[in-house]
């Protein structure tokens, strides 16, 4: 392994966090410069992990990079990257330096503009950390780092309610981390070992230990993507967060649930997953279902977006279930995906709000007529995040539903035929959202709305470039999976 690709694998997460010390150390008086500072940062951090494609190779990891850390229990500083984590490095990259471009010309009232900045460059440490830690245990502290500056962001920057939606999100994740802890312990006490490499396949570890300990990921990262019912937390931590705190909240935070059901719970725990597939996909369904009528049920737009997540998390999960090839690349893609679409509909929401000082769909109508632009940007994400084929929503959540029911048997064709029907509810309530907010007569509250600024087409449009590009151009996805898929699966089956 080149010394300087594992220079560059570490400097991904030593760049944000040294950014955030200096921005933290800035003098008050310099609030904006320090903003400029952790755009800046969070820049560089975003250059970084796109060249960590560079030394790409297969089968493994493309770079690793390990360090004895704990040598009497076995623990490892133990870094990678592959096709399963890279899409989501990247994607944690832009959307980090997007929100903090965005804090630069405008920061939410409840606090300094630096100290939400700094916060953003700790998130993105703890987000790039769980998705390139190959250590258990490194898994599990990096996976927690992120729950303080979130709750942070949201208690301190956020709606009128923000003390009550950040302490749910707070208790629901501890919960959830108490029985992640219990899994890593069951697993590295048994296996004798932490690291994942060594792991994947189950080696070492009883069907009895694997059965057990997958149930305890299950839960736990159910939690964080979240899974119907664990996922009640997340409404209220997304209509109270800041446009930029919801924006990482749904773009990134939410994959590492997903990303940590396919890394531990699928490739340490094979026999546990395969015994726990039919339970899960059971949930799944239940997800987009519930997830689709509720939304066709929501009055607050960022409380529709919001639920729109657990709808479309629950075509991720399907694919996962599936525990085939085509589910697990599905569930890839769809990650990625989602983080592109529900980012920019976050966005937008939240510039919706900021100009109109509402977020009720009774009170947007016509926005058309008063704002052309930005109801077309919105009318291009909601397509996007209905499903639209040739746009990024359509692939994961398509071949979701093929895996499944490609699976076989009656249980799997009921669950392909619900989450078929979920996706033609998600349809419908993105064409009645649109029908709310941008067509009909213009209400007073969005008339005279000013225009779209310039750090907001900055944060808009390479989402947009990348809904399209993503939904164009599957294949760069598929071939970035393939190979870490193979081995995953080849357990499997």
């Amino acid at each position: 392994m080149s010394p300087l690709a594992q220079t560059l694998l570490v400097s991904v997460l030593a760049v944000p966090a040294l950014g955030a010390l200096v921005v933290a150390l800035l003098p008050a008086r310099h609030d904006r410069g320090a903003r400029i500072a952790a755009t800046a940062f969070a820049a560089v951090t975003f250059v970084l992990t796109a060249l960590l494609a560079v030394p790409w190779r297969s089968p493994g990891p493309w770079i690793d990079v390990r360090a004895s850390w704990v040598p009497t229990l076995g623990i490892d500083f133990h870094l990678g990257v592959d096709g399963i984590s890279y899409p989501l490095v990247v994607l944690t990259g832009l959307l980090t330096a997007l929100c903090c471009a965005y804090t630069v010309w405008q920061v939410p009232e409840g606090g300094r503009g630096r100290t939400l900045a700094a916060l953003l460059l700790v998130l993105e440490v703890g987000i790039l950390g769980t998705f390139l830690a190959l250590d258990l245990v490194l898994f599990f502290i990096f996976f927690e780092v992120v729950l303080l500056p979130m709750y942070a962001v949201i208690a301190g920057w956020g709606g009128p309610q923000r003390r009550r939606a950040a302490r749910k999100f707070v208790l629901y994740t501890l919960f959830g981390s108490v029985l992640l802890l219990l899994g890593v312990f069951t697993v590295v006490v048994a296996a004798g070992t932490g690291d994942l490499l060594a792991l994947t396949g189950g080696t070492g570890l009883s069907r009895t230990v694997q059965c057990a300990a997958f149930a305890l990921f299950a839960v736990a990262f159910a939690v964080k993507a979240p899974l119907w019912p664990l996922h009640t937390w997340l409404p209220d931590a997304h209509t109270e967060a800041p446009t930029v705190g919801s924006v990482i909240l749904a773009g990134v935070l939410l994959k590492m649930g997903t990303y940590g059901l396919i890394r531990v719970g699928v490739g340490v725990t094979p026999q546990g997953a395969a015994w726990a597939a039919p339970v899960l996909g059971v949930l799944a369904a239940a997800a987009i279902i519930v997830g689709s009528l509720v939304c066709l049920r929501q009055t607050e737009l960022k409380r529709l977006i919001a639920y729109s997540s657990v709808g479309h998390m629950g075509f991720v999960l399907l694919g996962i279930a599936t525990l085939t090839a085509t589910g697990l690349q599905a569930a890839l893609i769809g990650n990625v995906a989602h983080g592109v679409i529900t980012g920019l509909l976050f966005f937008l929401a939240g510039a919706i709000k900021d100009r109109a000082h509402t977020g009720s769909l009774a009170d947007l109508g016509g926005l058309r007529e008063s704002a052309p632009r930005l109801a077309g940007l919105l009318g291009f994400a909601s397509i996007a995040s209905l499903g639209l084929p040739g746009l990024a929503g359509f692939w994961g959540e398509a071949f979701a539903v093929v895996a499944a029911a490609e699976r076989g048997g009656p249980l799997w064709t009921t669950l392909a035929v619900l989450a078929a029907i979920g996706g033609a509810l998600t349809a419908a309530y993105f064409l009645r959202l649109l029908r709310r907010v941008t067509h009909g007569p213009a209400s007073p509250a969005v008339t005279g709305f000013p225009g779209i600024t310039r750090p907001e087409w900055l944060a808009w449009s390479p989402l947009v470039l990348l809904a399209l590009a993503i939904g164009l151009v599957p294949a760069l996805a598929l071939a970035a999976t393939a190979d870490p898929v193979a081995a995953l699966t080849g357990v499997l089956r």
